[in-house]
């Protein structure tokens, strides 16, 4: 029990006044070094913390103070640690998720907003935040005909600020691009880090699937697309390099396999990859740790374990420490660094979320497309 609770159940009176009071004198979790305290304050027959950190359970059930409606769970977190959390609260038989009131950070997904609590030494990174000083790039939206798909594909194209037609940029293909755009600030954090000279000026090209748990799972027709259709459209239309030491491709889950699936599929034409928690399952992971869409998936990688010739001169990999699938990229990394790649690996106390995958863009890009002022970012 942290010693805040102490407090307020040792208080007299426990009730409403001493609640507010309480409450008005603490952030809220309430961290304590590595100990937090997550509170919920309503009428409720249960609550619990829902959390997304594979291996530990999935909820918690929180402990109701007698006499008041505040409900109470405390749980150790590891330093520097991220953690997106809902609360569950049960009431006349009836289940609703909620998000922390009293916390006000949170996290968008395609699936809604998140609370997340920030453990002690985490920070948002000051460079993906909107910084004035920066010339934006700007957004053009394209049309790319597709044989492979037999349709019309959209893609929005990311120009840097002062693009110049007389000289080229390097090519970074992003996998879920307009995901990346809304949920992890890839505009901004191109704005930033070009702007500053962490990264080189480069176009990227942002896909966004219709179907993307087929399409990213190895599917031929995509990595068709990637290689064919849309990187000789873009040429036509921008002035990128040729040399495929200047050419890449990201993703981020699926986006990852199907990323690495296009690389593999034509070796020589991208340089250049940027890995995040890939869903990299292959045969020695058990049936009951993924669904039926993973089989197209298995086989690429069981495949690609096999033989994996050299897809990349250059791979960046990042994974979060609380998800399912860091054994998968761990053990990808010595196979890609056997077979003569050349290959930096990350881990950061996450999940399998956007925000991690943002926070891992500075390393990665300035690493993959370095600029004048390039440095080593932890």
């Amino acid at each position: 029990m942290s010693r805040a609770i102490r407090t307020v159940m040792g208080a007299e009176p426990p009730g409403g006044e001493r609640i507010d009071a309480f409450l008005a004198e603490h952030d809220v979790p309430i961290r304590e070094g590595t100990t937090t305290t997550f509170l919920w304050r309503g009428e409720a027959d249960r609550v619990l913390l829902r959390h997304w950190i594979y291996g530990l359970p999935s909820s918690h059930r929180l402990k109701r103070i007698a006499g008041t409606d505040l409900w109470w769970v405390t749980l150790e977190v590891p330093e520097r640690s991220r953690i997106e959390y809902k609360f569950e609260v049960v009431q006349d038989g009836r289940r609703r998720l909620r998000r922390d009131r009293f916390n006000p950070h949170t996290a968008r997904d395609p699936f809604g907003v998140n609370s997340v609590l920030h453990g002690v030494g985490y920070q948002t990174p000051q460079w993906t935040r909107h910084d004035p000083r920066a010339r934006p790039g700007v957004i053009e939206e394209m049309h790319v005909p597709s044989e492979a798909f037999g349709e019309d594909r959209r893609v929005l194209v990311y120009l840097p600020a002062r693009l110049r037609r007389s000289r080229r940029y390097p090519l970074l293909l992003v996998h879920d691009g307009e995901d990346y755009l809304r949920y992890a600030e890839l505009g901004t954090v191109l704005d930033n880090l070009i702007d500053r000279w962490e990264i080189a000026p480069l176009i990227a090209v942002m896909t966004q699937s219709p179907d993307r748990l087929r399409e990213y799972a190895a599917d031929r027709r995509h990595a068709r697309f990637v290689a064919e259709e849309l990187v000789p459209r873009v040429a036509d239309a921008f002035p990128i390099e040729e040399d495929p030491a200047h050419r890449g491709i990201m993703g981020a889950s699926f986006g990852a396999v199907a990323a690495l699936h296009a690389a593999w599929s034509y070796p020589g034409r991208f340089d250049r990859l940027l890995l995040q928690s890939g869903s990299f399952a292959f045969s020695d992971i058990g049936r009951h740790r993924r669904t039926r869409v993973f089989d197209p998936v298995a086989k690429f990688v069981n495949a690609f374990r096999d033989a994996p010739g050299r897809p990349a001169e250059r791979l960046y990999v990042t994974c979060g420490r609380y998800e399912s699938l860091i054994y998968e990229n761990r053990s990808l990394v010595p196979l890609l660094t056997e077979a003569g790649m050349e290959v930096r690996y990350r881990e950061a106390r996450d999940g399998h979320n956007w925000q991690n995958w943002r926070d891992r863009l500075r390393s990665g890009l300035s690493w993959l497309f370095p600029g004048p002022l390039w440095m080593v970012y932890e």
